[in-house]
Order: C-alpha cells, then structure tokens, then sequence
C-alpha cells in the first residue's frame, strides 16, 4: 500500500469477453488513475490485449467463485489507497472524473462514494422504470470495505459509522443492444440467483406468476416505465419475464427433490 500525502487511485475491473466495450472504457480513465488491475475469468477473445494495451495489472481467475468474492480477490491485487470498480460497458464522464479526483485528493475518513448511473439498453438511455436514478457504492479506501460474497447482484459491504456520499457527474453504462443479449447474461443471472437461495427460500409456480406480474407493474407503472415509451414496455416484460423465470426455477427444484426422496 501506498502513503504518501497525495493517494493513489486505482480502477478495478472483473471481466470476461469484454473486447466489445473494453478499450472504451479504459479510454475513458487512462492518463488520471495510478494504477488498472484487470481480473479475467477466461476470456477467449481480444479481451486480454486489448487490456495490455493499457495495463501490465492483469490477472486471470478462471475458477469462477461468483461475483462478490471474484471482486474481493481482484482487490488484492490493487496496491493504491482508493479504488474505482467499474464495469468494462461503463464509461466514466469528464464531469465524474473531476469529482472522483476531488474526492481521492480529499482523502476524507471513513467515507465512501456512489455514483449514479446512467444506463442504456437497445440504443436508448433508460431515465425511468427503475432504472434511474441508480445509485451503486463504487469508490472506497482499498483498507476500509470490499465486496460481499453474493454470486450475483453483488454490493460493496459498508461498515457501520462510514458515511456514504453522492458524487456529482454520471456513470454511463451500455448494456444490452440485442436481445439475445439479455436472454444470454439473464439466463446466468437466473442460475446464480436460484443456486442462492435453493434450500433457503421455497418457491411456487402461482409464487412465479404473481412475482412475475407485480414486476412489470412496479416497473411500467409505478417507476413510469411507460415514460420511457416502447423500451419501457419491453424492459418491463423482460423483467417479469425473467422474474418469473427465477420462482419458476426454484419451485421446480423443489419439486424434483421433493418426488426423488
């Protein structure tokens, strides 16, 4: 670790064939970070070279323990005194930058940040359903806090008495552009959320369909999907969809351990 009166700033990222969107991202943070540590958990595409182009902090992981804990051992690579996670479809804004610096130079104790992202799927920027505003905890002090061990939909753990502070500026954040896209990463997501809570949580098909249709009344309706016109329609389908899909999954678990034993 370093100490020195200016901290250092590291970008931290997990990755796995991310050629598409890498070198964009890396762009948006090379000439102001100290340091770019890469864990990838196998890549098969340009994705390593592309991250040598910026980086010699790149590291490989291929025995996937989840999300939340691939963070945690991609942090200890990091030698700076903060860290800036970032995914490889994200983008970090001038306006962002120049606040995240602001903060590091500040070097305030136990204090964290989030910053609000800004997030596009199939072309459009989504500023409602749900979507946005979206607030995630992506700067912190390397020693203070790392990520929890969820396998999915994984969360910076903060301790009590750390105070979390907005940054100004957004994140922006690509997500999908076609729709084999969603189907493709939500179909992991579906796994990894049920391995989860099998054991844990009992699920029901009439569970599946009512989980399913509050999910698309919360997004279209309640979160003003409907504002974000046709993409708000199709988004909220999508995520019953997938919402259905996870109580499904679960309910069929236990039904097929229930009729072995």
């Amino acid at each position: 670790m370093t100490h020195s009166s200016t901290p250092t700033l590291a970008v931290a990222l997990i990755v796995k064939n991310e050629a598409k969107h890498l070198q964009a991202c890396l762009e948006t943070v090379q000439g102001w970070v100290d340091e770019i540590v890469i864990l990838d958990s196998g890549s098969t595409d340009e994705t390593e070279s592309i991250a040598r182009q910026f980086t010699d902090r790149f590291f490989v992981n291929t025995e996937w323990p989840g999300f939340g804990k691939q963070r945690q051992l991609a942090q200890q690579y990091v030698t700076a005194d903060y860290v800036l996670w970032l995914d490889a479809d994200e983008r970090v804004t001038p306006e962002l930058k120049e606040d995240i610096l602001t903060a590091v130079k500040a070097n305030k104790p136990n204090v964290a940040y989030k910053i609000n992202r800004l997030s596009s799927a199939f072309g459009k920027f989504i500023k409602h359903s749900g979507w946005s505003p979206d607030w995630v905890v992506r700067l912190y002090k390397v020693n203070d806090m790392a990520y929890n061990d969820a396998l999915v939909h994984e969360s910076v753990s903060v301790p009590d008495g750390v105070q979390v502070a907005p940054l100004s500026g957004r994140l922006l954040h690509f997500t999908y552009d076609v729709l084999h896209q969603y189907n493709a990463k939500n179909v992991m997501y579906i796994k990894s959320w049920v391995d989860q809570r099998e054991g844990k949580k009992k699920g029901s098909l009439s569970g599946a369909f009512f989980h399913g249709f509050f999910c698309f009344i919360r997004m279209y309706i309640l979160k003003r999907g409907f504002l974000d016109g046709r993409h708000g329609l199709l988004l909220a389908m999508l995520s019953a969809s997938v919402t259905f899909n996870r109580y499904a999954d679960l309910w069929l678990r236990d039904y097929n351990k229930s009729n072995k034993e």
